[in-house]
């Protein structure tokens, strides 16, 4: 047996955003591991710690037993705790020790992918004790190492793969969360309906259309006459829905129109990963 089609797309995605980290940060001088990045407290070295560090738990390694220091300030939920163990435990390995590890972790990982023959809902471990589908862990995976190789690429200034399998996967997640931050954070008002219209590697036009009750729903048709519309590039928008930039730090990049108020309340609530 092979890879269920459904769960193909996030193997691939996995596949060359990993692969594109292991490049990026191969020839990286001991100094450059420690460049602070977009990800509050974590550097180069902590990135790639959190990458290897849940892909070993994809393959059932036991979490390492380690006490967290009291000083991590970035450290603020049982969520952050969780991710944290992972990266702190590595915090003091050298380049050619991380870069080992991620090699040695991949191969793994491309052995237990191609030999992965279970169906999509098959229960697996989840973060925080959690149980979630293996479609769910996948999709995961993907999103989180597509997240962190732009991460990586925004802090060595080697921006690309915009557009690579991982940026779809990235798309759908964060267009599936958007009918809540438009309907319910920012207070859309009902029968209304608000148009993004992102452009550059990736492009796309979606529409939230707020009903009667008060949800919102995705849709790819244009509206008319809509309440807002925001026109961004591909990057800001996924910089602003990941945490790793303020509103205010990219208000040149974004043109809003119509209801002014409601755009900036939706752009306040852009951010919806954890």
């Amino acid at each position: 047996m092979s890879l269920h089609p459904t769960l193909q797309p996030y193997a691939d995605a996995w596949t060359h955003s990993i692969d594109a980290i292991s490049e990026l940060v191969q020839p990286l001088p001991e100094a450059d591991w420690n460049r602070r990045t977009p990800c509050p407290g974590w550097s180069v070295r902590d990135i790639v710690s959190h990458v290897i560090g849940l892909d070993c738990e994809a393959l059932g390694d036991p979490r390492p037993i380690h006490t967290l220091p009291r000083d991590l300030f970035h450290v603020t939920n049982e969520h952050q705790r969780y991710m944290e163990m992972q990266v702190d435990v590595r915090r003091h390995h050298t380049a050619p020790e991380m870069t080992s590890e991620l090699e040695y972790t991949v191969i793994r990982r491309n052995r237990q992918l191609r030999n992965e023959s279970r169906d999509p809902g098959t229960k697996v471990r989840g973060p925080l004790g959690s149980e979630v589908t293996l479609e769910h862990s996948m999709r995961m995976r993907a999103f989180d190492v597509w997240l962190h190789e732009q991460d990586l690429r925004w802090t060595l200034g080697r921006p690309g793969n915009l557009d690579s399998p991982g940026a779809y996967v990235v798309r759908d997640a964060l267009l599936e969360a958007l009918p809540k931050v438009v309907a319910k954070d920012a207070g859309a008002p009902r029968s209304s309906a608000v148009v993004f219209d992102v452009h550059g590697p990736l492009e796309f036009l979606r529409t939230i259309r707020v009903d009667i009750q008060g949800r919102g729903t995705l849709e790819t048709s244009p509206a008319l006459g809509p309440a807002a519309t925001l026109t961004l590039d591909w990057e800001t928008y996924v910089r602003l829905a990941a945490g790793r930039l303020t509103p205010e730090a990219v208000a040149d990049r974004v043109k809003t129109e119509g209801d002014l108020d409601l755009a900036s309340a939706i752009l306040r609530n852009f951010t919806v990963t954890p």
